[in-house]
């Protein structure tokens, strides 16, 4: 299964949040919109994300809900009919909410950067620092927060949990 050490933070400025991004951007931003679909799902979490010209993936992972870079363990799968597979899933296993964004996606090195503005929540940065199979998680974890650091994101900005468990509760 792949692995990342990730961190989500609240952006309280952000155009000087995507100069600082660019400062250490190794590619230009890619634009992309998406539609996280949630499933009930016994361990963990299952979604299925669909892009705009159709297509999309389900991906499954596992991450800790705590607010400072955590490894998550993922497995994406590209799908075709997304729309087709919502039906179906959501049938056979019960939606439990959906997100929809805006994210900017920017590179440094082999850490995705995401800039997300989430509809019904606001801006938010998400870090995934993406592992080796030999790479323990503090390797990850002091990137992301060297990362963070020169992004100039504080404790004060991480965030537990998903931008669904921000919907539930009405952040």
């Amino acid at each position: 299964m792949a692995r990342n050490v990730e961190i989500k933070a609240r952006v309280d400025d952000l155009e000087q949040l995507h100069r600082r991004i660019k400062a250490i951007a190794t590619s230009a931003p890619a634009f992309i919109s998406q539609d996280d679909t949630f499933f009930t799902c016994a361990t963990g979490r299952l979604k299925l994300r669909e892009f705009e010209g159709g297509s999309g993936e389900l991906i499954f992972y596992q991450r800790a809900d705590s607010s400072g870079p955590k490894e998550s363990f993922y497995v994406r799968t590209p799908i075709v009919d997304p729309a087709s597979l919502r039906r179906a899933l959501t049938l056979a296993c019960g939606q439990i909410g959906r997100v929809r964004k805006q994210r900017t996606l920017y590179l440094t090195g082999r850490t995705r950067i995401h800039v997300d503005s989430v509809e019904g929540l606001g801006d938010f940065l998400e870090l995934e620092v993406v592992l080796t199979d030999s790479e323990s998680v503090d390797v990850g974890a002091r990137e992301a927060e060297r990362i963070m650091a020169s992004l100039r994101i504080t404790e004060t900005n991480l965030l537990e949990g998903t931008y669904l468990d921000l919907l539930a509760a009405g952040r």
